[in-house]
């Protein structure tokens, strides 16, 4: 897994969920108007702060959390 270094995780910003680089942008954000069809250029054009390889980390990142498994433990 390549670095994905403009991808930020803190506790209070934004309620803990990953961000673009220094701003209050969330992956999930960025993801949901890609997968409503918006164009990277139309995500640039409404967050202009933005750059083009924030919104391609984004996608890389929402792209690994997705192939993370989830293992259920038996209650105790």
């Amino acid at each position: 897994m390549e670095r994905l270094d403009r991808i930020a995780q803190r506790a209070g910003v934004m309620g803990g969920k990953p961000c673009i680089r220094g701003t209050r942008v969330t992956v999930g954000l960025v993801v949901g108007q890609i997968g409503a069809g918006h164009s990277i250029e139309s995500v640039l054009r409404d967050y202009p702060y933005l750059t083009e390889e924030d919104v391609r980390q984004a996608l890389r990142y929402a792209a690994w959390r997705s192939e993370e498994r989830e293992i259920l433990l038996a209650d105790a």
